[in-house]
Order: structure tokens, then C-alpha cells, then sequence
């Protein structure tokens, strides 16, 4: 697969009709005081107004502290 995979929906409403912010949309877009924030992942929402990113952070279960062996 070489392509990102969207979300079907809004995690915050359930509608469907998503679509991807611009870079220039997000805070620091246009070079500006604040910094460049990485623009992957970044959705609107116009049914509910909310703005979201998604990132993908691993497939398996993350490592514990606790030294209990799974049953």
C-alpha cells in the first residue's frame, strides 16, 4: 500500500463528509511566528466545525513496566 489511508468518518460526530485541511489552514502554515506543524493526517469536519489529526502509532502491544508474564 503506498498511499495514507483516510478515516471514514468523524470521530467526534460519525458524518462521513471529511476533508483534508491545507497546510496553509493550519497554525504556522504561512511561515509565521509559531512553527511549521506537520500536516499529515490533518481533517476537517464541516458538519460538527471541529478540526482532528490522526497518526499512526505501531501495530502490537506496547512494551509494560510490570514484570508479570502474560497469562
Amino acid at each position: 500500500m503506498s498511499e495514507r489511508m483516510a478515516p471514514f468518518y468523524c470521530p467526534y460526530c460519525g458524518e462521513e463528509s471529511l476533508e483534508p485541511r491545507a497546510p496553509e489552514d493550519l497554525p504556522g502554515g504561512h511561515g509565521g511566528s509559531s512553527p511549521q506543524r506537520d500536516t499529515h493526517g490533518s481533517w476537517f469536519c464541516p458538519d460538527c466545525l471541529r478540526s482532528f489529526t490522526l497518526k499512526f502509532l505501531g501495530v502490537g502491544v506496547p512494551g509494560t513496566a510490570s514484570k508479570e508474564t502474560p497469562r
